[in-house]
């Protein structure tokens, strides 16, 4: 795998992932070792001549009127490290870990964080060689930065904390040498550089947008396949409609629904429709499905361009040509715009989960689906239950989005003696998005096992195979690979872990594509 290389500009999602997931190796271009350089070089100028600077020759926060000798610069550093690393809660993943320690490198690549070429070079080592550190999720308050994640993220750099190495857990120190790597002794400004930042969230609100992309795509095809087992119409997915109201990716859903159900049978012909209109949880896809996709885009958007930004404090700033460097001090570790772009992103998510639980409804309740299929999809029903308890897991799913949807950005809490007066959320913001999108993928997939369940029903009704649309097709084919019609009751909780390994992963949404595109190839 050729290393992706990071300039501080050119991180994209697909790249964090590749990283975390893919553990694609990193480098850093020329001309970000360049920049660094230069960085440092105007931090060690600038201290050589005296000048106060915050966090490398004061204190942190509150108290940062105390003045610290030259000489205590190293042991500031460290000490910062220690004293932040206070997280607590469940450890991130190795993935998540991955996804905030390539943030972490890319902002340090911009050049304006004053560190030396060597912290980046371990940072970089470690990703390489796999040496994650352990790190709690709890502790952010996404303000001056992630703090205490970060400095649990950066303690194993210094020989401190703990580290996953070939899934082992070893002493900070341990780690390292495992992976024939050494700790560093931190200078000025270099703690204080790894742990103010955005990193944190960041990094993980890359990879819970990237899975929702695939979702709520995912959703359309669901959606799609539980019109066709209830002989929904198309007509509410017609171009014109959509035209008059022409919201950029409602009109993509209407247009990506259209494909999928392109050649079917199983709907409502438009010259004798089995109902007048059908119901909203169907006949609004495209204009619910839409929002969703519009809320994705706007956390992508942020997300790409915090990705490759500076976020530390004091920023360091020293141009070709200019007589002296000049330090920053400002407020870029601020997390207010992913905070509210998160918080948006998990109300959207708790809607397409709110109308999935929806349409799941109406294929298992007979007074819904007009007699069309016997209750909870049950052959035998009374001596069978069905899918009656998958509505019931569907439906507390939903409803725990309620809760975990309240934005967390309308909050904030006061820190450092009172210094630190507003702050973000935004890391509670992120993981309450992640815990949302897992809960949607969840409903998402309950409506998938029970749509397949349905459209088998509807097919022995009609004595005959009857054909679905091309994207609909390809993707019912995948799930009877993973999971069987089910004539009896059976333990449900296998099937409802393939189904949603097929949503998470997005293999029922590439099927759907292939199935569309082989189609029209033909």
């Amino acid at each position: 795998m050729t290393a992706l290389e990071l300039d501080g500009e050119h991180l994209t999602l697909e790249d964090v992932v590749a990283v975390a997931r893919g553990r694609r190796p990193v480098a850093l271009a020329p001309e970000a070792w360049a920049r660094v350089r230069r960085s440092r070089e105007a931090v060690e100028r600038l201290l050589a001549r005296g000048a106060v600077i915050y966090g490398v020759t004061t204190g942190f926060g509150h108290l940062r009127n105390i003045r610290i000798s030259p000489e205590q610069a190293s042991l500031l550093q460290h000490n910062l490290l220690q004293s932040h690393a206070v997280g607590v809660g469940p450890e991130l993943s190795e993935e998540q870990v991955r996804a905030m320690m390539v943030a972490r490198l890319n902002s340090l690549a911009r050049g304006h964080s004053g560190v030396r070429p060597e912290v980046l070079q371990l940072l970089i080592e470690m990703l390489n060689r796999g040496v994650h550190p352990v790190v709690p999720a709890q502790g952010s308050l996404g303000a001056s930065g992630d703090l205490a994640p970060l400095a649990h993220m950066a303690l194993p750099m210094i020989g401190l904390g703990e580290a996953i190495v070939g899934g082992r857990r070893l002493p900070g120190a341990a780690a390292l040498e495992a992976a024939g790597l050494r700790p560093l002794r931190l200078e000025a400004k270099e703690g204080l550089a790894l742990i103010n930042g955005t990193a944190f969230m960041a990094g993980i609100g890359a990879l819970v947008t990237y899975d929702a992309e695939i979702l709520v795509q995912t959703a359309d095809v669901v959606g799609a396949m539980t019109l066709e087992a209830l002989e929904g119409s198309v007509v509410p997915f017609d171009e014109r409609l959509h035209r008059v109201r022409p919201h950029p990716r409602q009109m993509d859903c209407a247009a990506f629904l259209r494909a999928l159900l392109e050649g079917s049978e199983l709907l409502s012909d438009p010259q004798r429709p089995s109902r007048v209109q059908d119901a909203y949880s169907l006949r609004c896809m495209p204009q619910v499905h839409g929002a969703v996709r519009d809320v994705v885009a706007y956390a992508r958007w942020a997300l790409e361009i915090e990705l490759n930004s500076a976020t530390d404090n004091p920023l360091i700033f020293w141009e070709e040509g200019e007589a002296e460097p000049a330090v920053l001090s400002g407020g870029n570790f601020h997390g207010e715009l992913i905070a509210l772009a998160m918080d948006y992103l998990a109300i959207g998510l708790a809607e397409l989960a709110n109308i999935s639980e929806r349409r799941l409804n109406r294929l298992l309740d007979p007074a819904e689906n007009e007699g069309r299929y016997p209750p909870f999809l049950a052959l035998d029903p009374g001596l069978h239950s069905g899918f009656m308890l998958v509505q019931y897991t569907a439906a507390a799913l939903a409803s725990e989005n309620k809760v975990l949807a309240h934005p967390a950005s309308v909050d904030t809490i006061p820190s450092s003696a009172n210094t630190e007066d507003h702050v973000s959320m935004g890391a509670t913001a992120v993981r309450h998005a992640e815990m949302v999108l897992r809960n949607a993928q969840r409903v998402v997939a309950a409506e998938l096992f029970a749509a397949g369940q349905a459209i088998d029903l509807r097919r022995r009704q009609a004595g005959r195979p009857l054909r679905m649309g091309k994207g609909t097709a390809a993707a019912y084919a995948l799930l009877r690979q993973h999971v069987p019609f089910l004539e009896a009751d059976t333990v449900m909780a296998p099937w409802m872990e393939r189904a949603c390994r097929l949503v998470a992963e997005g293999h029922l949404l590439r099927a759907a594509r292939e199935g569309i595109a082989g189609l029209r190839a033909e």
